[in-house]
């Protein structure tokens, strides 16, 4: 398990389209770290963001409540924000969570661009 998280920022569709690749760990010792880089996009003018998590070895209940704020946010502001999320550990506690019913939640990138618009 890593005990960082980090972040890499990809735009897609002239903009319209923000993706956050998120990799090794999401939880009490990185949140802030996340929260601080979504804090620095909320003012781009993107339709979709677009939370990358298929990299990510690691979360836990207050990267979760990271997660929901952000999409609460998102929601506010006329957004949306999606999750990337591959079949594992990740996906079953979404579902378990209940939060997969929350979220809308892509297989991969390229089924989540394509769904978006964000390719032709």
């Amino acid at each position: 398990m890593a005990d960082d998280l980090t972040i890499e920022r990809l735009s897609e569709n002239e903009g319209k389209a923000l993706i956050l690749r998120l990799s090794g760990s999401l939880d009490v010792a990185t949140t802030r770290q996340m929260k601080q880089s979504l804090a620095e996009v909320s003012s781009a003018s993107y339709r979709d963001l677009l939370i990358d998590l298929t990299a990510l070895e690691f979360l836990d209940s207050t990267g979760l409540g990271a997660l929901i704020g952000a999409h609460r946010r998102a929601a506010e502001a006329g957004e949306r924000l999606e999750l990337i999320v591959s079949d594992g550990p990740i996906a079953r506690l979404l579902n378990i969570t209940g939060l997969s019913r929350v979220f809308t939640i892509f297989g991969s990138l390229g089924e989540a661009l394509e769904r978006i618009g964000a390719v032709e």
